[in-house]
C-alpha cells in the first residue's frame, strides 16, 4: 500500500520541489508541522520573534536572490503583522510570497479561533492570492505564488492553507503524480526586450545630446544589469547617478559617478536615460524645477503600465539587463564616448569634486561628543578596509540613513539596504537576517538610529540563535532625531512633564540587549573605542551591537531624504 502524508507534507513537499531553500516566520498554531516538514526536507526555516520583521526579511531576501522570499505566519493577527512585509515587497517590487495558516472552512463566519478572512485583507498588499480549498491544490497553489511573485514586474503574493486541508491525507503515489503534473506545467517568461528600432532611437538620443545622464536604481540590480551598466559607462563617458539603492552597481568611487554633484546632473542634463528606477518622489517624480522642463526621459521598466504612467519621451519595456545589452551593441556598431574634456563631463566632474572636498573637510575632523560624521566617517574607513567580498550594509533611521547614504560608500552591487521607496522604518534586523542567509559569504552591517533599532531591537536574540555575521551599529542620540525637540512655548498642556514625543531614555543601553543573548556589546563614545569596537567585531564575523553615544542636538527632523549637493 501507498503511504499516507498530510498537508503538511505536501505543502513542505511542494516547496522544496519548486526550488525553495529559505523560510522566514513566526510558527505556531496551524502551520508548526508545517515549518518541521519543511526543514526535514532541507529546507532552511529562520524562526523570528515578530511576523513584521521576517516579513522584511523576505522582501529583501528577493531582491538580493532574485528568488521569491518565504514568509509564513499563523492565522489571523499573524496574518496581519506579516501584511507589513507584504506590502513593503509590493512597494519595492520585490518577489515575495506570504503563506499564512487559517481557520477551518467549515467555521468560517462562525467565529473560529483567529478567524479572518485573510484573501481579502491581502488584496491591497499583493498582486496575486490564492487559497487551497483541499490538499490536492495544494502544489498548484504553491507553484503559481511562486511564479506570479517573479513574473512581469516582481511583487507579493498570498498562499492561505485552512487547517482542515492542513490535516487532510494523501498517498504518496497521489502526491507524486499532482507534483510532477504541476512541474511539467510550469512556464518561464523569457526576458521582455523592446524591438530594436526602439533601442536605436535610445542610442541617437544619447549620441545628440549635450548633456546626457544615466540614472540607475535597485530595479537593475535586481535585474543583475550591473555588467551592462558598466560597460555602458565606460564606453559612452556619461556621467551616471544612482538611487539609494543602485549603489554599487558601478562602483561610487568611479570618475564618472555624479552623485556628489546630484542637483546639477539632474537639473541640467538634457536626456537622462533611466535604468530600473521610478520617476516618484526619490527621483522628484521627474518634473522641474529638480529637472529641467525639457529633459528627455528615455526609461526602462519591465512594466509597460509604469510607462504609460510616466509618459517619458521613449519607453524602453523590457528587463534591464537586456535592454542595456542591446544598446551597448548598438553603439558597439558605432561607437561614441564624451570623453574627460567633454564640457559636461568637466562640469560635473569638477562640481562633485567641489563638493566631496567640502564634505571631507567635515569628516576629517574629529568631534567629541560625537556628530553624525565623524563616526560615520570611522565606520566608512573600517567597511573599505574589509575590501571584497564588501559587507551589505543594512540603513535605517532619519538623520543616520540621510548622513550614511552621503558618506557611506557602496563598491559592489546589491550591498545597500535601505528604508527604499516606502521609506519604511523597522526593516533593519529583518534585513539583517535576510542579508546574512541570502550572502553567507559576506559581513552585513546594520547603520542604525536608535529609533530605527528599537523597531526590531529583539531579533539580536534571532541572529545569536543563527549565528549571524551581523554587526549592528546604533547611533544613539536618544530618541527620535535626537531627544527634546520642542521650542519654550510648546512646552505646556496637563501633560508637559512627560517626556517629549521624540525622546526616549537617555543613555540607552542598547549594548546589553545583545549581550543578555550571548552576543557581543559595546559602549562607544571616542573614535578610538568606536575603531576598536569595528575592528574587533569585524575580524569576529559574530552576532554584536556597538551602541554610540551621539551628542543628542547633532541631529536634525528629516521626513524625506534630502539632496543638498
Amino acid at each position: 500500500m501507498s503511504h499516507c502524508f498530510d498537508g503538511n507534507v505536501l505543502a513542505a513537499k511542494s516547496f522544496a520541489r519548486f526550488g525553495v531553500i529559505h523560510v522566514f516566520g513566526v510558527v505556531g498554531i496551524p502551520v508548526t508541522s508545517l515549518a518541521t516538514r519543511a526543514v526535514q526536507l532541507g529546507i532552511r526555516f529562520i524562526a523570528f520573534h515578530n511576523e513584521q520583521s521576517a516579513g522584511y526579511a523576505a522582501s529583501a531576501y528577493g531582491y538580493l536572490t532574485g528568488r521569491p522570499g518565504l514568509l509564513l505566519t499563523v492565522s489571523g493577527p499573524g496574518c496581519v503583522h506579516g501584511l507589513a512585509g507584504l506590502s513593503n515587497a509590493m512597494i519595492n517590487t520585490w518577489p515575495m510570497v506570504m503563506i499564512s495558516g487559517s481557520s477551518d472552512q467549515k467555521d468560517a463566519g462562525r467565529g473560529d479561533f483567529q478567524e479572518l478572512d485573510q484573501i481579502e485583507a491581502v488584496k491591497p498588499f499583493s498582486k496575486f492570492s490564492v487559497k487551497a480549498k483541499d490538499i490536492k491544490e495544494i502544489p498548484s497553489c504553491v507553484a503559481r505564488v511562486l511564479d506570479h511573485a517573479i513574473s512581469g514586474r516582481p511583487g507579493g503574493c498570498y498562499l492561505d492553507l485552512p487547517t482542515d486541508v492542513l490535516h487532510q491525507t494523501i498517498t504518496e503515489s497521489e502526491a507524486e503524480k499532482l507534483l510532477s503534473e504541476v512541474e511539467k506545467g510550469r512556464i518561464f517568461e523569457e526576458p521582455k526586450a523592446p524591438p530594436t528600432s526602439e533601442i536605436e532611437k535610445a542610442v541617437s538620443l544619447l549620441r545628440k545630446a549635450e548633456r546626457p545622464l544615466i540614472v540607475f536604481g535597485k530595479g537593475a540590480a535586481y535585474g543583475r544589469a550591473e555588467g551592462e551598466l558598466r560597460k555602458l559607462v565606460e564606453r559612452t563617458g556619461i556621467p551616471f547617478l544612482p538611487t539609494p539603492m543602485g549603489k554599487g552597481l558601478v562602483n561610487d568611487n568611479h570618475e564618472l559617478a555624479a552623485s556628489a554633484a546630484r542637483s546639477l546632473a539632474i537639473g541640467k542634463c538634457d536626456v537622462a536615460l533611466v535604468v530600473g528606477a521610478r520617476l516618484n518622489w526619490l527621483l522628484h517624480f521627474g518634473e522641474s524645477p529638480k529637472w529641467d522642463k525639457d529633459v528627455k526621459f528615455i526609461l526602462v521598466d519591465v512594466c509597460e503600465e509604469e510607462i504609460q504612467l510616466r509618459k517619458p519621451h521613449l519607453g524602453l519595456v523590457g528587463d534591464a539587463k537586456k535592454v542595456l545589452e542591446m544598446i551597448n551593441k548598438e553603439i558597439k556598431d558605432d561607437p561614441f564616448c564624451l570623453g574627460k574634456s567633454h564640457p559636461w563631463v568637466e562640469a560635473v566632474s569638477n562640481k562633485a569634486r567641489d563638493n566631496v572636498s567640502k564634505m571631507e573637510a567635515q569628516l576629517v575632523k574629529d568631534v567629541v561628543p560625537f556628530n553624525f560624521l565623524t563616526p560615520m566617517r570611522i565606520i566608512r574607513d573600517a567597511i573599505l578596509g574589509l575590501g571584497s567580498p564588501a559587507p551589505v550594509v543594512v540603513s535605517e533611521g532619519a538623520n543616520t540613513m540621510d548622513v550614511g547614504r552621503s558618506v557611506l560608500v557602496q563598491t559592489e552591487p546589491r550591498t545597500r539596504l535601505d528604508a527604499g521607496t516606502w521609506g519604511t522604518m523597522g526593516v533593519g534586523l529583518g534585513y539583517c537576517i535576510a542579508a546574512a542567509v541570502a550572502n553567507p559569504d559576506r559581513l552585513v552591517v546594520a547603520v542604525e538610529g536608535d529609533s530605527g533599532f528599537g523597531f526590531s531591537a529583539m531579533e539580536v536574540e534571532t541572529l545569536v540563535r543563527y549565528k549571524l555575521p551581523v554587526v549592528v551599529i546604533v547611533f544613539n542620540n536618544g530618541g527620535v532625531y535626537g531627544g527634546d525637540r520642542r521650542s519654550p512655548e510648546e512646552v505646556s498642556g496637563p501633560f508637559k512633564d512627560d517626556p517629549a514625543p521624540t525622546s526616549f531614555v537617555p543613555g540607552a543601553a542598547y549594548h546589553t540587549v545583545m549581550e543578555a543573548f550571548g552576543g557581543k556589546g559595546y559602549l562607544v563614545g571616542t573614535p578610538d573605542e568606536l575603531k576598536s569596537a569595528l575592528s574587533e567585531s569585524f575580524s569576529a564575523k559574530n552576532p554584536a551591537v556597538i551602541n554610540v553615544t551621539i551628542d543628542p542636538f547633532a541631529g536634525a527632523e528629516s521626513g524625506r531624504m534630502q539632496h543638498k549637493n
